[in-house]
This record gives C-alpha cells, sequence and structure tokens, in this order.
C-alpha cells in the first residue's frame, strides 16, 4: 500500500509527458494519500482482528488477486498512456493496447479493481468506503474522457466501453 501511495504520489508525475503537472495537485495528493494511509493503517493496526488462518480464508485470496490483477492493470495502463507521446507533445492521442482496446478508461478500471481487491482481502469498513469513493471520483472521469474521445477523433472505436469492459 505504502509503496503504491509513494508511486502514485511522488513518481509517477515525473514520467508524465505534455503540460507540466502542477505543484498544487501533487501537494494535495500528498495531503489525501497521508491521510487515506493513516486511516487504512490505523484501521488495520488497531481495529482490525484477523484469526490465525486468515490468510487462506477465501476472501483475503481471492481479494489479494482482484488487488494484483488490477494493480498489474493500473501500471500497464499507465505504462501506454506515457508511451503517447514524444517528448514536448501536449496533443491528445487514442490510446491503444492492453485494455484500452475495450475500454476509454482502462487505468481507472485497474485502479478501481484494485482498491475492491484491498477491501475484500482486509474485509474492512475504510477500505470498503475508500474503495466505493475511488469508483466514484474517477468513474465519472472516465466517463467523460470517453465522451471527449468520441467527440474529437472521428476514428475513435465506437465498440469501445467507458469504463467496464463490453458494459459501460
Amino acid at each position: 500500500l505504502c509503496f503504491l501511495i509513494y508511486l502514485r504520489t511522488f513518481i509517477y508525475p515525473f514520467f508524465t509527458r505534455g503540460r507540466p503537472f502542477p505543484l498544487q495537485l501533487l501537494f494535495f495528493g500528498m495531503l489525501f494519500c497521508m491521510y487515506n494511509g493513516f486511516l487504512q493503517g490505523y484501521y488495520l493496526i488497531y481495529c482490525a482482528e484477523y484469526p490465525n488462518d486468515w490468510c487462506t480464508d477465501i476472501r483475503f485470496t481471492s481479494g489479494l488477486l482482484l488487488f494484483l490483477l488490477g494493480m498489474g492493470i493500473n501500471i500497464h495502463s499507465d505504462l501506454l498512456l506515457r508511451q503517447l507521446r514524444k517528448p514536448g507533445e501536449v496533443t491528445y492521442k487514442i490510446p491503444q493496447g492492453g485494455l484500452f482496446t475495450y475500454v476509454s478508461g482502462a487505468n481507472y478500471f485497474g485502479e478501481i479493481v484494485e482498491w475492491f481487491g484491498f477491501a475484500i482481502a482486509t474485509w474492512s469498513l475504510p477500505a470498503f468506503a475508500f474503495a466505493f469513493f475511488t469508483l466514484c471520483c474517477i468513474g465519472p472521469r472516465a466517463y467523460h474522457h470517453h465522451r471527449y474521445y468520441l467527440k474529437t477523433f472521428t476514428d475513435y472505436p465506437k465498440s469501445r466501453k467507458a469504463l467496464i469492459p463490453f458494459v459501460f
């Protein structure tokens, strides 16, 4: 969890190409990640009680698999997005490959799957709340990106969905 927060807050902005990354967003991202990390950590350390065999429980194993799947999708999608532009370019291009074949917001889909996997693995209210709010915040962003792509690019694939492959 700490690695992902560190990666998204400090490392990812330096690999983006195009327009400069606003420091204000970096600051608020750090603030949010620290608060969320504190909440998740506090609950897991001081409030949660797991039986000794929790690591073999179906909730933990399925949640861990979902988390790893979502993390893989998220990292791969971010890599594809970063490779869209050459250094100095600021124009938008159509993402291709990976889950972008099926959805406009493959990176968002991966992040949502990731955090629902974490919520299932930890079986905690703060984790489910974070997963739900992640869905509520970046789900609409995926939809708006999808609409933008459809309006901007005449050759944008019409079969591609906004967020959930083959569904939405």
